[in-house]
């Protein structure tokens, strides 16, 4: 069985560092890059980590010891906080595009689908998403492994748990998985690193998604996301397909005009409570003064999204494969760009 032969830190610097004994469990996982010292506090010894770390003994069979090293080791990161409060996906459509449709990463697209044509052709003829549209989810999360994090995951995850009340619940979850992932995989729980919110690897799963839907694409035992392209490509084919990817359906979302303002009441916006989106068909919308700036079926569904141009509204109709990529990043603006960054790649190819 193969180990992670990267982590997601070492894919910035592009070699990997000699390996350094895990904490616990005890396989070897290589080092990485040290991160900046965090001005936070020691995790272990707080009333809250206390707590959860008799959970996850009681629960799952950890070992108290080896928990109290790790967290030992761990400090929270008010830094972390911030970044949570100011998301890329708070900026307008606009300035949003600008970081994500830029020539280097419609280039470095190009250059990855080269790079990777078989994994991808394998992973569309098996998932049905195009080639495109995966390198442009991993070229939006990473560009194409360029920028995986440089948080440990361990302190991403617990200072969301402990310290950020809002949404603690849904990070504490996410460390709990974290824990039973790094245990199942033999990986140091301090060695890997992510984002501020604890996503990993090129195609940026949290950890319940990992353990949930990456799968180990290339047969080697081993689901590495961090530095194997051909796991982190089936991976995210897998996601969209179990997220209700239709293979075969070229139409992900089409630029329209709306008139009137029979549509200013049911633009879909909210894309974490699905319940809250309406969907009609296009002759629907075309009642309702909407109408798409290219041929579409009159019975096709849609949604309409209304994004804030820089020239103003910008208004789509968008498909069932615009929902699916929804369901990786729940934002309009992330399913958008990775829609036309991926419209872009393939122009090129």
């Amino acid at each position: 069985m193969k180990r992670l032969t990267c982590l997601s830190a070492a894919l910035l610097v592009g070699a990997c560092a000699s390996p350094s004994p895990a904490v616990e469990p005890a396989a070897r996982t290589p080092s990485a890059p040290a991160v900046e010292t965090s001005s936070g506090r020691p995790l272990a010894g707080r009333a809250d980590v206390e707590a959860f770390i008799r959970e996850m003994v009681a629960k799952h069979g950890f070992s108290s010891d080896e928990l109290h090293r790790a967290f030992a080791r761990a400090y929270d990161r008010p830094e972390i906080i911030e970044a949570m409060n100011r998301p890329a996906e708070s900026k307008s459509w606009g300035a949003y595009r600008r970081i994500f449709l830029t020539e280097k990463r419609i280039a470095g697209g190009v250059a990855f689908m080269r790079a990777n044509a078989a994994a991808l052709a394998r992973a569309e003829r098996q998932y049905g998403v195009p080639a495109e549209v995966v390198t442009a989810i991993i070229g939006v999360e990473t560009l194409y492994g360029g920028n995986t994090g440089k948080y440990p995951v361990i302190e991403s995850l617990s200072t969301l748990a402990f310290d950020y009340p809002r949404r603690a619940a849904f990070f504490r979850s996410e460390l709990e998985n974290f824990l039973l992932l790094a245990r199942d995989e033999g990986i140091d729980y301090l060695q890997p690193r992510g984002s501020y919110a604890g996503a990993m690897g090129l195609a940026q799963f949290m950890p319940s998604s990992y353990r949930r839907l990456a799968i180990d694409f290339d047969g080697d035992g081993h689901r590495n996301l961090w530095s194997d392209p051909d796991d982190a490509i089936g991976s995210v084919a897998n996601y969209l397909a179990r997220s209700g990817w239709r293979a075969g359906d070229p139409l992900i979302a089409v630029p329209a005009t709306a008139q009137g303002s029979a549509w200013k009441d049911v633009v879909s916006s909210n894309f974490r409570q699905p319940k809250s989106l309406t969907r009609l068909s296009v002759a629907n919308w075309g009642a309702r003064g909407v109408q798409p700036l290219q041929s579409v079926a009159a019975e096709r569904s849609a949604l309409l999204v209304v994004l804030d141009g820089d020239s103003g509204d910008e208004p789509y109709l968008c498909f069932d494969n615009f929902y699916a990529i929804t369901r990786y990043n729940l934002s309009a603006l992330y399913a958008m760009a990775v829609t036309q960054l991926s419209q872009e790649i393939r122009s090129r190819r």
